[in-house]
């Protein structure tokens, strides 16, 4: 009962609702870490995009990060297909972009489809704990951004979460380290190619989302979610999204 009420405090305080991700086992002290992010850590000021994680213990449970937050109206069925066919597109074009990136579709708070894109440990030649991007890394990160930017100017613009995973190695502050560091590394490099400070986050998960079912190796790397931003939802709504 407790566990469900945090839940509900964190989808309250965040305007955001969850999405499926891997089953796992956590400690008490990462879910506690979950439920801080999920309060509110990692806002963009002016943006509405949040990042925030549900709190759930307990062995072959779902946790989740949350894609996008809650839009100030409501998303029209017309709007919700614009911005789904929009998706669709653009998964293609951060496809031809980023050939070392898996890409997966899920659904955002609002209903709409959204992107999970996620990279690799070795896809961003990052070295054993530490969070430099290899030059292959970044020159694939800069495609990726200026594909994801590019129809701006016609309102498609989009919300980003960048998030860092690791493997179960060490401790857990030293994973947090990490994993935010390597969040923050990508985030900067999507800046540095066009992605809007207003409309990017960044943070660290340690293992919180640990997959057991894949392998450590696996389990380290970074995802970045897209979703459709309140502008978007907007010109989609008015009809002037093109």
């Amino acid at each position: 009962m407790k566990i469900k009420s945090l839940i509900l405090s964190v989808a309250l305080s965040t305007g955001l609702v969850f999405s499926g991700c891997s089953s796992m086992s956590t400690t008490a002290k990462s879910t506690t870490k979950g439920a801080a992010i999920g309060a509110g850590a990692g806002a963009v000021v002016g943006a509405g995009t949040g990042l925030a994680v549900a709190a759930i213990a307990g062995k072959n449970k779902k946790k989740a990060v949350i894609i996008g937050a809650a839009a100030g109206t409501a998303v029209g069925a017309t709007a919700g297909a614009i911005i789904g066919n929009k998706i669709g597109k653009k998964k293609q074009a951060l496809q031809d972009a980023a050939n070392n990136a898996s890409f997966d579709e899920v659904t955002d708070v609002n209903g709409n489809k959204a992107l999970e894109v996620t990279f690799s440990e070795g896809a961003l030649n990052f070295a054993t704990g530490k969070s430099v991007v290899g030059a292959s890394g970044k020159a694939e990160l800069a495609d990726f951004a200026k594909n994801l930017v590019a129809g701006e100017s016609n309102g498609e613009i989009y919300n980003v979460q960048v998030t860092g995973h690791t493997d179960k190695t060490g401790s857990l502050e030293a994973n947090q380290r990490v994993s935010k560091e390597r969040a923050n590394a990508v985030a900067t490099i999507l800046k540095s190619n066009g992605v809007s400070s207003a409309h990017i986050v960044a943070d660290g998960l340690d293992y919180q989302l640990y997959d057991d079912s894949k392998t450590p190796a696996q389990n380290r790397c970074v995802k970045v979610f897209i979703s459709a931003s309140q502008e978007m939802i907007d010109a989609a709504n008015a009809g002037t999204l093109q």
